[in-house]
């Protein structure tokens, strides 16, 4: 009996496949790079339009002959930063002691004489003094309240409780007597994609569900309208190398089934 052939695989498909596989990988390593080389790249812009800023308004603060550019053939980045830094911390050890609380206070009473410029300068003071207080508490806890409407549910930032006035006044609308209504707090709800903007009000502590995130991971959640969920970077970046090393191993295994289907003699 006669030995039949089977008959011999068209190169072409293969051809395209190894074209498109080819793609497929490029396609794959160029994304890569842009998603590791992208917040790289916008991180160190940032930062170097900072430092020139602050050197923009440092600088001419200080005599020529006391910079080094002045001696050297290039200018140094980042010598306002320190200047400023050294500046501020030298300015905060002086108000520690008693001359330099005497002085701060005179000048704040000044200040709080001026017209205009009194009210501008108590409330800037107030909210740096919050932001930046080491035992402040503001805006260090992420929840869920229901809004706009009951069943949908949005990310909130809380603020600190309410102060005394504000519980009298909401625990008297409740019907209840002073100091015995609900505990109200401060909450900030952030609008997407720019969390700066929002709206405040109070809402019953109990009308809250805290979320065991960070506030970084929030505003993330809320700058991307939910795209980015809060997770583990370490995570991340194992579950991309996962995936190229997935793309890899069916890579390599195409490739070897394509060298593994030349023209076979079947008896």
């Amino acid at each position: 009996m006669a030995p039949t052939i089977s008959p011999i695989p068209d190169p072409e498909p293969i051809s395209s496949k190894k074209r498109v596989s080819a793609r497929g990988r490029l396609r794959t390593y160029f994304l890569t790079g842009i998603i590791v080389a992208g917040p790289l790249a916008i991180t160190i812009y940032i930062t170097w339009w900072i430092i020139a800023l602050i050197d923009g308004w440092v600088k001419p603060l200080v005599p020529a002959s006391y910079l080094p550019d002045h001696y050297l053939p290039f200018s140094i980045p980042g010598l306002g930063l320190v200047i400023a830094f050294v500046a501020v911390t030298l300015l905060g050890f002086l108000t520690a002691n008693l001359v330099g609380r005497s002085v701060v206070e005179f000048g704040e009473v000044l200040l709080a004489r001026t017209p205009v410029i009194s009210g501008l300068y108590r409330g800037l003071r107030q909210i740096f003094e919050t932001l930046f207080s080491a035992n402040g508490t503001s805006f260090r806890t992420v929840g869920l309240v229901q809004f706009p409407v009951k069943g949908t549910w949005s990310v909130v930032f809380l603020s600190a409780p309410a102060g005394t006035e504000v519980q009298n006044a909401l625990a008297q609308h409740d019907g209840m007597p002073a100091g015995e209504g609900h505990d109200y707090v401060g909450v900030f709800l952030p609008c997407a994609p720019n969390p700066t903007t929002g709206f405040f009000y109070y809402l019953p502590r109990s009308e809250i569900i805290e979320l065991p995130i960070s506030v970084d991971d929030a505003a993330k959640l809320v700058m991307s309208a939910g795209v980015i969920q809060p997770e583990d970077h370490q995570n991340r970046l194992q579950a991309m190398a996962a995936g190229l090393r997935s793309a890899q191993v069916e890579q390599e295994a195409a490739n070897e089934k394509a060298r593994r289907d030349p023209a076979r003699l079947d008896a």
